[in-house]
């Protein structure tokens, strides 16, 4: 993994926009099937909104019928860092970007792919790089 990223809150705030902001750096969670990517069919890979870590590539996407996008598996584990998240009254499994700490959204034990996994990321937090662009 590259040099993680650090940056005060002031600079994220510069480089995100409000939803971004409160999504990545406050762990926010935006409302189903209102992220730009949630219905993404395209092929190409989806990169960390923060510091352009590439995560998931298109052919892990899944519709999870969720109103988030859905993924099986990361692009590479060390893309990524799980931690337990005991908010809102239960017990999850965080997902958060290894370079610079973005929250990205959680992951579950009920996806389609070999080991069984779904991580339900946040639009807010990706970038999508189409195929050839």
């Amino acid at each position: 993994m590259a040099e993680k990223v650090t940056k005060t809150d002031e600079q994220w705030q510069v480089q995100l926009d409000e939803t971004q902001y409160r999504v990545t750096r406050q762990a926010a969670t935006e409302q189903p099937f209102t992220g730009i990517y949630w219905d993404e069919t395209d092929d190409g890979m989806y990169h960390c909104i923060c510091c352009d870590a590439p995560l998931f590539k298109s052919e892990s996407k899944f519709d999870a019928g969720c109103g988030w996008p859905s993924f099986y598996e990361t692009l590479d584990k060390s893309a990524i860092i799980e931690r337990e998240d005991r908010s809102h009254g239960m017990v999850r499994t965080e997902v958060v970007c290894a370079k610079c700490d973005a929250h990205l959204g959680h992951v579950f034990p009920d996806g389609p792919g070999p080991d069984g996994l779904r991580y339900c990321i946040n639009s807010a937090s990706l970038n999508f790089e189409k195929d050839g662009e």
